[in-house]
């Protein structure tokens, strides 16, 4: 399950230096990743402080520090 979950964060790791910030859904169909994979994904990066999660209106935006 680590490999599956640490693959994933390369993906959005990839996808956030490439494209800059995005919602969920956003990288939800960018990546073809299923929703709770994309949620391991942002929590592997977050606990090494990569990202940034901010609120705009009712969304979270996910972005690279």
């Amino acid at each position: 399950m680590s490999d599956l979950v640490g693959n994933a964060a390369g993906v959005l790791w990839n996808y956030l230096n490439a494209e800059g910030e995005a919602s969920i859904s956003q990288l939800t169909k960018a990546t073809e990743l299923d929703s709770k994979t994309i949620h391991r994904a942002i929590g592997w990066l977050a606990k090494e402080d990569k990202l940034t999660i901010a609120l705009k209106g009712r969304t979270e935006m996910v972005a690279l520090k």
